[in-house]
């Protein structure tokens, strides 16, 4: 059994901010290049109040004290390495701080939060950012496989021996979604209801101002815009399926939208946090990645959250909250239901139907969200996941150790 008393090399969370979420193209942050976003929360993250980034003596810690960052990104052309180590250094962030990049797909802002909790609890680092940004609008999914076909020699992949699960990875995501619903007979009233729900739960958050501390502007751009408040089951069902027109139940409305953000997570091992009276807000407590058939490649949570959970001696039924990804309603709703979870423990505030999907930013803005939730609501354990494309699934899970002290 893991040892999961407090040690000095843990990897503990201080501060955690993120853009608004605005829809891809239309939104409120389509004009701006991913670098501005990431800029953004790489400077908002280091503040004692991000949302207040202009107030005197804000500087939770100094620029120069950060070692590492780790930046998840899914569209953005090779090119980004460059952007990114810009956009760190217009931050103010010294050039003595490195930065590198990693792409897991829909998990990438989750894997650059681990890469650099990982780099924490094995001793190479003190203190670092995760973060995690992606533009939409300036790289649209659509054209990922027209300005970038795999490279591969497609005469060994067509005549490999498993060549049918290798062919599968390239199946178009919606596609997936609309296998998932038939193999586990999922019917499109279910999909409906669990995306106006979605909907539903964060237009009432966003009303509530649960958002605000959590969000750090971008110009005068202050609020996610892809919350529909008026959504209902009724109104979805009159949307036409879009990746199997006559059978199908995968459509604009139960999936997730197309979104511009960036999310930035600031973590240093408890040793340096208590040495700098810095609050923890969070502490990292495990991580898994587990793959799956690419052809079902939502089902990943069903492998992944099992595995993070037992990694810390815990069960389904120890966590207070679960933001798990809505990149479809099919894949969200499966999981819950195939796990056995308590549907009011998860997405308290939406998700990605109606907050977003932002390739790369996702994983560290559901951190974000995660920690938010858990601090404001008193509650101590919780889990992020999410379905990766070409078959994988990843979680994490975090814990809120002075809600587990007041108990």
């Amino acid at each position: 059994m893991a040892d999961t008393s407090p040690h000095p090399r843990d990897a503990v969370i201080v501060q955690a901010i993120r853009t608004p979420l605005c829809r891809a193209r239309k939104g409120g942050l389509a004009q701006h290049p991913p670098a501005t976003l990431l800029s953004t929360v790489l400077s908002g993250v280091l503040l004692k109040d991000p949302t207040q980034p202009n107030s005197d003596d804000n500087f939770l810690i100094s620029p120069s004290a950060i070692q590492d960052i780790c930046i998840g990104n899914v569209l953005s052309p090779p090119t980004s390495a460059v952007s990114f180590r810009m956009a760190a250094l217009s931050a103010n962030i010294p050039h003595t701080t490195s930065l590198s990049t990693t792409n897991r797909q829909c998990s990438s802002g989750l894997q650059a939060v681990a890469n650099i909790a990982h780099a924490i609890r094995c001793g190479s680092i003190n203190v670092g950012i995760g973060a995690g940004v992606e533009s939409m609008s300036a790289n649209p999914m659509h054209e990922l496989y027209e300005k970038f076909p795999p490279e591969v020699d497609w005469d060994t992949m067509q005549n490999c021996e498993n060549s049918q699960e290798v062919m599968d990875c390239l199946i178009p995501m919606g596609v997936t979604s609309e296998n998932v619903a038939k193999k586990y007979q999922l019917d499109r009233v279910t999909l409906d209801t669990f995306a106006a729900k979605s909907h539903e739960k964060a237009a009432r958050a966003r009303s509530l101002g649960k958002f605000k501390s959590e969000i750090i502007p971008v110009g005068d751009i202050s609020e996610d815009d892809g919350i529909r408040p008026s959504t209902t089951v009724d109104k979805l069902a009159r949307l036409r399926p879009v990746f199997d027109k006559t059978n199908g139940t995968t459509t604009a409305g139960n999936s997730s939208q197309l979104t511009d953000g960036a999310a930035a997570i600031l973590l240093m091992s408890r040793e340096e946090a208590n040495k700098r009276n810095i609050p923890i807000l969070a502490v990292w407590k495990s991580f898994a990645v587990i793959g799956c058939p690419p052809k079902i490649m939502g089902v990943g949570p069903v492998y992944a959250i099992p595995s993070a959970l037992e990694k810390a001696c815990l069960g389904v039924e120890d966590v207070d909250v679960y933001e798990i990804n809505e990149a479809f309603a099919s894949q969200a709703y499966y999981s819950i239901e195939t796990l056995k979870l308590d549907h009011a423990k998860v997405n308290p505030n939406g998700g990605g139907i109606a907050l977003g999907h932002p390739l790369g930013c996702t994983g560290a803005r559901m951190i974000v969200t995660l920690v938010n939730e858990m601090r404001r609501e008193r509650k101590r354990l919780g889990v992020v996941s999410m379905c990766i494309g070409t078959g994988m699934g990843a979680a994490a899970v975090l814990e809120v150790e002075d809600v587990r002290s007041a108990l």
